[in-house]
């Protein structure tokens, strides 16, 4: 209820704010469990990939964010559940694996972290790793505007125009190691950016 509430709200305002606009949209999965692995360059992604996709979303998100009862409640209620970063955290992959097997769509950010530069860093293994073993669609997706609506360190937004555009689904050779099927699949989120 509250994830579908927040979604209007987010979707009206990105309408206002931001002229947002979603593209490709044909590529998402109807039904079945999904992963799309998006570039991430400001705290505006989750929510734009979110508004962009027609189906609920699960997220993973640093386990900084629940310390509280507060904030421990609100991300659970939107999907969000807890990853412990640079560490391999055996509860959130398998949590991840149970989403997505009972038919939900899960979003990753293989860079793991906010980056502007998205040629330049080597994205984390754990997306090649899900990808390889869950044997779903993995659908690329690429976030312009972020970046210059709220950049890392901005304390306000900046109104400019967002979109977000859906590749179609990458193959994936299943007996790739891990980490060449992370570097194919964050080469299809660049590649939706030309």
């Amino acid at each position: 209820m509250l994830y579908s509430f927040l979604k209007v709200l987010a979707l009206i305002l990105f309408k206002i704010l931001f002229r947002f606009q979603a593209k490709g949209v044909q590529n998402l999965p109807k039904t079945g469990g999904f992963i799309l692995a998006s570039n991430h360059a400001s705290y505006l992604d989750p929510i734009a990939v979110g508004v962009a996709c027609r189906r609920k979303l699960n997220y993973m998100a640093k386990e900084e964010l629940f310390r509280t009862r507060f904030s421990s409640w609100f991300f659970s209620a939107i999907n969000v559940f807890p990853v412990k970063r640079d560490s391999a955290d055996l509860s959130a992959i398998k949590e991840a694996m149970r989403r997505v097997s009972a038919g939900g769509a899960l979003v990753l950010f293989p860079e793991g972290s906010r980056r502007l530069d998205s040629g330049s860093s080597q994205p984390y293994g754990g997306v090649g790793f899900l990808s390889s073993k869950l044997n779903v669609p993995v659908i690329p997706a690429f976030v312009k505007g972020t970046e210059k609506a709220l950049p890392p360190g901005a304390k306000f937004i900046r109104l400019t125009k967002v979109s977000v555009h859906f590749g179609k689904q990458i193959s994936i050779e299943r007996r790739m190691p891990y980490q060449d099927i992370a570097r194919h699949i964050m080469d299809s989120i660049r590649h939706l950016s030309c």
